[in-house]
């Protein structure tokens, strides 16, 4: 670029557009997934809500656990695919004495949610 010569601000809005669309079709974006699991087994009264949300700290993922009338947990997990997949890996892991069913169901990402809360 010449000294004293500037371009116009539509023309830098232009290059802000054309990078943006190349770099997301670089995929630098991670790709998302959301998966709701159904737990069974002794997984109500046992601490399993709050440690699961608690485990969810350390993941950038979104979602909510909550006990379901029959004995069960449900949980729905949105994220990063790597981060779901060692979220749930991690919530396994903690509680695998307890868990005797589990039954995944590929979601939607719906990216409406913003923490990982507990559900009453």
């Amino acid at each position: 670029m010449l000294s004293g010569t500037r371009r116009p601000a539509w023309a830098v809005v232009l290059l802000g557009l054309a990078l943006y669309a190349a770099v997301s079709a670089r995929g630098d974006e991670p790709e998302k997934k959301a998966k709701m699991i159904y737990y069974s087994g002794k997984v109500q009264g046992v601490g399993f809500r709050a440690a699961a949300a608690d485990i969810a700290k350390d993941y950038p993922v979104t979602g909510w656990v909550k006990n379901l009338p029959d004995g069960r947990v449900q949980l729905l997990v949105e994220g990063p695919e790597n981060a779901v997949d060692k979220f749930l890996k991690a919530v396994r892991t903690r509680w695998k004495d307890n868990i005797e069913k589990e039954k995944t169901e590929e979601q939607t990402v719906s990216g409406k949610f913003k923490s990982f809360d507990v559900v009453k």
